[in-house]
């Protein structure tokens, strides 16, 4: 048992997190890496049973691993239901964190529960049914048990008050930049080039790059048809799709069908952690065309890398990336091709592409997991406090 004299005693759920980290997995890992760092916080995190050597690094005097939760997806839903409770009292913690919407419902102590964004309410067709119904419910569970729901941005809890009978308090927590990883400065003279080639990427051409998981509402389909336009006035210009496929890829693969220049589109597939910087930093262009997302993590990322941004207005992308980007509204691919045309004709040394660029890097600077932590301990407190 972990004391709570010794600090905020704390549990995460970091169970859910699959071996190839995306938006979701990034941010719980962060969390959980700051928190293992804090000295008033004594965290447990609790993971499968066979995902114990990924999550052993951050445990030390003020962090602990429990790794009783079962691999297979529907037993470990089960388990938050009827393990979690049992575990929770024997753990004696404080509060526990559900990171990814969910929580235990019979939970003995005040669940924290991070809402990442309400597409599973307002576009259900963006997701598996099967996973829009359960998230829907759990969600609305959330809403009315939690002791504090934790929201990505502020576009995320305007959404989730407009969905959801809320009664419990909301604490707007932005994710942070890992500013280590994503900087404009490459780690040697030829580095990224090296290390781009190897997955076969070129950086002696203009490069339009996107980087996310390839799904329904990441808007690849209308940038495929946007850079198709582009093409016919910039010969030299490449697309870059890096990212893994997700689920319902049949607009993107007719899109992809139609592309006059589809020799100049590189699908990448999964890219390792170092090489999606490098590939940031090489970008004369990064779109991230979403139609909605809760945060939006790699548009900031791009801007920490010094790459001119196009993405979509009205989002939570808007919101975190300030007058950094170029915004276009969400499924408007005349307006997406005039924006790729405008930053692909622009020199990268003229002022203002590099007033463009320095803003977009002062943007960035302004979100840290540091600060992220800090403010999730906060809501932490507020739900211990909120359940005496």
């Amino acid at each position: 048992m972990i004391g709570r004299e010794a600090g905020l005693a704390v549990s995460l759920d970091v169970s859910a997190v699959p071996l190839r980290l995306g938006g979701v997995g990034y941010y719980t890992q962060a969390i959980a890496t700051g928190l293992a760092e804090r000295d008033d916080v004594m965290l447990t995190m609790v993971c499968r049973r066979d995902d114990e050597a990924r999550w052993a690094g951050l445990t030390g005097p003020t962090a602990a691993l429990r790794d009783v939760v079962p691999s297979a997806r529907p037993a470990r839903l089960v388990f938050e239901q009827t393990g979690f409770p049992t575990l929770l009292r024997g753990l004696g913690v404080a509060v526990h964190h559900g990171p990814h919407y969910t929580m235990p419902t019979r939970s003995p102590v005040p669940c924290a529960v991070t809402i990442h964004d309400c597409t599973f309410f307002d576009h259900p067709e963006w997701h598996m049914r099967s996973k829009a119904v359960f998230f829907r419910r759990a969600i609305r569970r959330a809403a009315r048990q939690a002791g504090v729901l934790i929201c990505v941005s502020q576009a995320t809890a305007e959404r989730l008050v407009a969905s959801c009978d809320v009664r419990a308090p909301i604490a707007v927590v932005p994710h942070g930049v890992d500013h280590v990883r994503f900087t404009a400065t490459e780690p040697s003279g030829g580095a990224d080039a090296a290390l781009l080639g190897q997955a076969g990427i070129p950086t002696d051409r203009p490069l339009v790059v996107f980087v996310g998981t390839l799904e329904p509402r990441k808007g690849v389909a209308s940038l495929v048809a946007a850079f198709d336009r582009v093409a016919e006035q910039q010969p030299d210009a490449v697309l870059v799709l890096a990212g893994q496929m997700g689920w319902g890829l049949a607009e993107t693969e007719r899109a992809l069908a139609a592309a006059r220049h589809l020799d100049r589109i590189i699908q990448t597939g999964y890219l390792s952690d170092v090489a999606v910087p490098a590939l940031l930093r090489q970008a004369a262009v990064v779109a991230y065309p979403s139609l909605d997302e809760g945060f939006g993590l790699p548009a900031l990322e791009a801007l920490a890398c010094g790459a001119p941004l196009v993405t979509t207005e009205g989002t939570a992308m808007a919101e975190v990336a300030g007058p950094a980007a170029r915004l276009v509204p969400p499924g408007d691919t005349a307006s997406l091709a005039h924006a790729l045309e405008s930053a692909l004709g622009e020199s990268p040394r003229s002022a203002a592409a590099q007033q463009r660029r320095a803003l977009g890097r002062s943007q960035a600077a302004l979100y840290t997991w540091e600060a992220s932590v800090q403010q999730h301990v906060v809501a932490y407190e507020l739900a211990r406090v909120g359940s005496q």
